[in-house]
């Protein structure tokens, strides 16, 4: 379990200089907050006022020498993925809530960006805190335990889906599987398939999680 552990990670901005939104990017299997940070100065232009923070994963990987993991994946039956999700959902409140506080912001002024493992995490955790966060976009991941969703969700943030259809990694019907789920728990979706796009994010999937951020912040 996680539950004592802090996490902590690079960031970076406003470029305004005066944080008014927050953005935690969570990054996917064996890799760490440096892998995600890179995206904020790609949104940093039409987010001026956006800080972007990017918190180390709580565990060492165990499928690599390097990096980090939120949970194992050595066994992906549906049962150790929901326990998987659990055990780290505890450490990333506690990051999201210390964030928060240091920024002063309200929930609605927060958004969660996961790719891979960090898109698991942030459809599990998003739904089950109580006020609601202004989006999650989700990059090449799954929706854990849909099951769950419509009985276990508190409140219910907008969702961008973004993945590539040759993902070698997180089959693409993942993305189909996630939508029906949210969908069926009342949660609006919008989706991006991406042709030809293995496991990662694109030029394309970059301007439509920019473009989701921004209009999820300004409603």
């Amino acid at each position: 379990m996680a539950d004592n552990m802090t996490l902590d990670g690079p960031r970076h901005g406003p470029a305004s200089g005066k944080t008014r939104q927050l953005v935690i990017l969570l990054h996917g299997l064996g890799a760490d907050g440096n892998d995600l940070i890179g995206l904020a100065p790609h949104w940093a232009e039409i987010l001026p006022d956006a800080e972007f923070a990017a918190p180390d994963a709580p565990f060492a990987c165990d499928m690599s020498p390097m990096g980090y993991q939120w949970f194992s994946v050595q066994d992906r039956s549906p049962a150790a993925m929901l326990a998987g999700v659990q055990s780290a959902a505890s450490a990333l409140n506690a990051f999201i809530d210390g964030e928060l506080k240091r920024t002063g912001l309200s929930a609605d002024r927060l958004a969660l960006v996961g790719f891979s493992q960090g898109t698991m995490m942030s459809l599990y955790v998003a739904p089950r805190r109580t006020a609601e966060i202004a989006g999650v976009v989700g990059y090449s991941g799954r929706l854990v335990a849909p099951e769950r969703l419509a009985s276990e969700a508190v409140s219910r943030p907008p969702v961008l889906l973004v993945h590539g259809d040759s993902d070698e990694v997180v089959p693409f019907e993942s993305m189909a599987m996630a939508e029906q789920g949210l969908s069926a728990a009342d949660f609006t979706v919008t989706t991006l398939a991406r042709p030809r796009l293995g496991h990662g994010i694109d030029i394309a999937g970059l301007q439509h999680g920019g473009a989701f951020l921004k209009a999820a912040f300004a409603a």
